[in-house]
């Protein structure tokens, strides 16, 4: 469909909780066509549908390791465990990184785009990506839950 433009920092549908999708039809088939073209256009590793301007609860992930993307609809953690703190970024707060406490493992169950319940048991980083792309589902973004912050500073090559 198409790559959309992706929400920054201080844009107010960034801290707005998502509608639950009711019914999977071609619009809502589109918001995960669009979430994927807009993810494969650059460099992360998940998106939610927030991010492109649609309050809508879907998530994509796609760690880029030779797997199936992942598409939720209507995500929501059953069960965590566990915790680590380790570095986030985001597609909605370029240039920047934060360290993040979430758990070790988590199960996460919403719907697949045919409509079928589905659950996933994730660890370690898939397990972050779950929880920061369904934080970004009810308005909350990886900063107010970092205990640190740093700009990302590329370092000069020398020659």
């Amino acid at each position: 469909m198409a790559v959309r433009e992706i929400l920054q920092y201080g844009d107010k549908r960034l801290s707005t909780i998502c509608e639950p999708i009711k019914e999977i039809n071609k619009d809502v088939l589109d918001i995960i066509q669009d979430l994927k073209d807009t993810l494969y256009d650059g460099t992360g590793i998940g998106l939610a549908a927030p991010q492109i301007g649609i309050l809508k609860r879907v998530i994509l992930i796609d760690l880029r390791s030779g797997g199936e993307p992942i598409i939720l609809i209507n995500p929501e953690i059953v069960e965590a465990s566990g915790s680590e703190c380790d570095y986030e970024g985001c597609l909605s707060y370029i240039g920047y990184e934060g360290e993040v406490v979430r758990p070790t493992k988590v199960v996460v169950e919403g719907l697949n785009e045919k409509g079928e319940r589905i659950a996933y048991t994730a660890k370690e980083l898939l397990a972050r990506a779950f929880c920061h792309e369904i934080d970004h589902l009810d308005g909350i973004l990886y900063m107010s839950r970092a205990e640190s912050m740093y700009e990302v500073v590329e370092e000069d090559e020398e020659e």
